[in-house]
């Protein structure tokens, strides 16, 4: 289950206009939970990296490593790789591959391999690549699979880009911003007349993240409001969750 945009953002206005110590904007919240979800979302990787170097718990609930598998597991899905000429196929776009997987060619697992162990891997008959034995090498967003008659059939398994979350609203009668539950719909800009994006979309977020959004979100909410108290309380807390989380 994601974590309700509108909640996050009616939290952050509660905590702001508590002690009337400003308030921010529909734009300037959508900006900002867009940097701070970017930032968690990156952290699961780096924080997995030092994880796998430590002796987790048996038990499912207290290892950390599945935890944070758990909270990574709704960004993996799988899709086709697209084009083939001369062996060089396209990933999925929108919004596009974050770590790839495995890559595979009609059931078959492609191996695979940096440039230079390529160039060794291909100068013997015994280990040049095959349909039933192929390599890939993965540079420039493409990967390119030998032999180069495989043109078609390739499927690649991955964690895609995460989405940004979207506060959207209409105008009310006195001017006030009310939420717009509707699906987010992009519109379109270069429409004669211009066709407004219309609707919100949640943080993508496991829901147990609520929380430290709203602390990460008045951070940056402290800058904008040039309020040294928000930003030094909430950047505390931010440190007290992450010193939490790790020990």
């Amino acid at each position: 289950m994601a974590v309700s945009v509108d909640t996050v953002y009616r939290t952050v206005l509660l905590i702001l206009n508590k002690e009337q110590r400003g308030y921010i904007t529909p734009d300037e919240f959508n900006k900002i939970a867009a940097q701070v979800q970017i930032e968690i979302f990156n952290e699961y990787f780096d924080d997995l990296n030092k994880l796998l170097r430590i002796q987790q718990s048996d038990l499912d609930y207290a290892n950390k490593v599945t935890l944070i598998d758990e909270k990574i597991a709704i960004f993996k899905t799988n899709g086709n790789a697209t084009g083939g000429t001369l062996g060089i196929f396209s990933l999925p776009t929108s919004p596009g591959v974050r770590e790839l997987g495995t890559v595979i060619y009609n059931e078959i697992e492609i191996q695979r391999l940096q440039r230079s162990d390529f160039y060794n891997i291909n100068k013997s008959d015994l280990t040049r690549p095959s349909n039933n034995y192929p390599i890939y090498l993965y540079e420039d967003n493409k990967i390119k699979v030998y032999p180069i008659t495989i043109t078609s059939g390739v499927s690649v398994n991955y964690i895609r880009n995460i989405i940004d979350p979207i506060w959207g609203f209409t105008v009310g009668t006195r001017g006030q911003y009310l939420y717009n539950a509707n699906t987010y719909s992009p519109g379109n800009p270069f429409a004669v007349p211009l066709v407004p994006a219309t609707g919100s979309r949640n943080f993508e977020l496991h829901q147990s993240e609520q929380t430290r959004l709203i602390i990460k979100i008045l951070v940056y909410a402290g800058i904008i409001i040039k309020d040294p108290q928000i930003v030094q309380a909430a950047a505390q807390q931010v440190e007290t969750e992450q010193i939490n989380s790790k020990s």
